[in-house]
């Protein structure tokens, strides 16, 4: 008869190793998509790649807009963001908030363009990778409102703009669209940009 230790420890391991796989085949997939594009890589591909079943990934992530969706994820919201989700943790003032939503972006496109450059130089035009953004821009636009409604809930926002104003400009200078034509194209460093973003949204969010 198996004993709590030994069952807790058959646990981890499975929990390990379902790590592991689920590593592997992300880490495959963004190998093959960044070589041949989104589009025409297949499951079969992936699974190959990372040494698994092609069962195995339907099993994990469904289909390829599930491992994709897992990428942007990773990519987006891993420890950059964590590290800045923790800087606005400890703050109050809504206006230094808004502030500070510049530090978010800073971390979710740099980690963005760091792990998933190359998949966007040859994915660009890709229907599912379109697809999936439109998800991911639709969660950051959600993730911002409480900051907008903490700014108005004070009376410290810029008069004349309505909430839902103060959101599509907040979500509107906070794009990846912003980020690439000033730091990718651009040229500008990334602590200009942040620096520019940050001034940018207390001049355009706050009352005078």
């Amino acid at each position: 008869m198996s004993t709590p230790g030994k069952r807790s420890y058959s646990s981890q391991s499975r929990t390990q190793s379902a790590e592991e796989t689920r590593t592997r085949i992300l880490d495959a997939a963004l190998a093959l998509f960044g070589e041949s594009g989104v589009d025409k890589v297949t499951i079969a591909q992936i699974g190959e790649r990372a040494q698994v079943a092609a069962s195995t990934v339907y099993a994990v992530f469904k289909s390829k807009a599930g491992i994709l969706r897992a990428l942007m994820e990773r990519a987006l919201f891993g420890d950059r963001f964590r590290s800045a989700q923790a800087i606005l943790a400890g703050v109050t003032d809504p206006v230094a908030l808004i502030g500070l939503t510049a530090e978010v972006a800073c971390a979710i496109y740099e980690s963005e363009d760091q792990d998933l450059g190359l998949l966007r130089n040859i994915s660009g035009f890709s229907p599912l990778l379109r697809d999936i953004e439109q998800e991911f821009e639709g969660l950051r636009y959600q993730m911002q409102e409480q900051r907008v409604r903490a700014l108005f809930a004070t009376g410290k926002a810029r008069p004349g703009l309505s909430l839902d104003e103060a959101r599509r400009i907040l979500w509107m200078y906070t794009s990846r669209d912003t980020y690439r034509m000033l730091v990718l194209d651009g040229g500008w460093p990334v602590e200009r940009y942040r620096n520019w973003l940050s001034q940018t949204l207390v001049e355009a969010l706050v009352a005078r």
